[in-house]
């Protein structure tokens, strides 16, 4: 199964058939938009144009059922009108414009008659007749979330090669760690030793076999504490095959993998507060880095 970027954008045109039968100017061109960023939720909002704002209930239904997460906008617009810009009323309608304008001046004689254009507007905004553009719009719909949808595969494909070879430096890192261990346990066996020696040297007649063996037992467990980074880094081992795994699988895998690049960023926290050595240190924060880009990254993935 594919992973999804959150990153989309299709746009396309179709041509509607004509409705000047059920009473509408005839669009000449349907254009429709589609693009999208990241979001913790799906958030759908739509830019319709008036005659197309009847379809925005199936708009949203087709859209929900093949898009989970991600801020998108759905802009659709009619582009080009027959040759005469307007269609010409009917008498009828005109007589109960008409109509209805007497009886609204006879009650109020201080109102002006409608003007050519806001009688055109009236007119077009009592036209029941745009459910013909609902279906050509919803297959153009159809066709555009398709390829929004292989545009975010695309983007996703991406983002899967960049977070693997991030991972597969951050494995490198933490084998080059794996060495320093060894090494670092002698230094503090031979500090521990040191303090050790020189507790003694500073004891007198006085000092009792029970305070040195409390001095010895806190030395002995500042020293285990801290060097005691080989659990962080089998952790962080850990949760890279998680990621791997996430990666391998798809689907919706965004939420899960933001969970495991926090726990890759405590890691190198902890590895990093833990370290007695340059070198240890600089791997911790070569891991930070590498980790805040996958985060970065990660953000993007439905």
């Amino acid at each position: 199964m594919p992973v999804y970027s959150m990153t989309g954008y299709a746009t396309g045109q179709s041509q509607p058939p004509s409705a000047e039968s059920v009473g509408t100017v005839a669009p000449v061109t349907l254009g429709m938009e589609i693009r999208s960023v990241n979001s913790r939720f799906l958030d759908l909002s739509f830019r319709l144009s008036d005659e197309l704002r009847p379809a925005e209930p199936a708009l949203r239904e087709s859209m929900g059922s093949h898009i989970k997460r991600g801020k998108v906008e759905v802009r659709a617009w009619l582009e080009g009108r027959s040759e005469s810009g307007w269609r010409a009323p009917s008498l009828t309608d005109l007589q109960k414009i008409v109509s209805v304008q007497d009886q609204v001046l006879s009650w109020m004689p201080q109102a002006r008659p409608l003007s050519v254009a806001e009688t055109l507007q009236a007119l077009g905004k009592s036209q029941p007749a745009t459910s013909h553009l609902v279906p050509p719009l919803l297959a153009l719909a159809e066709q555009l979330v398709q390829e929004f949808m292989e545009s975010r595969q695309r983007e996703g494909a991406r983002l899967v090669a960049m977070l693997m070879d991030r991972v597969n430096q951050l494995r490198s890192l933490a084998a080059d760690a794996k060495p320093l261990i060894p090494q670092l346990v002698e230094q503090q066996r031979l500090r521990f030793l040191e303090r050790w020696q020189e507790a003694l040297g500073a004891g007198n007649a006085d000092t009792s076999a029970a305070a040195a063996q409390d001095r010895a037992l806190s030395e002995a467990t500042a020293y285990a504490i801290r060097i005691d980074v080989a659990e962080e880094l089998t952790r962080l081992q850990s949760h890279l095959d998680e990621i791997e795994r996430l990666l391998a699988k798809g689907g919706e895998a965004g939420k899960r993998l933001d969970f495991f690049i926090q726990e890759l960023h405590r890691e190198a926290n902890t590895l990093g507060s833990k370290s007695s050595s340059l070198e240890l240190t600089r791997i911790s924060v070569d891991m930070k880095v590498l980790i805040e880009q996958m985060r970065e990254q990660v953000q993007n993935l439905e």
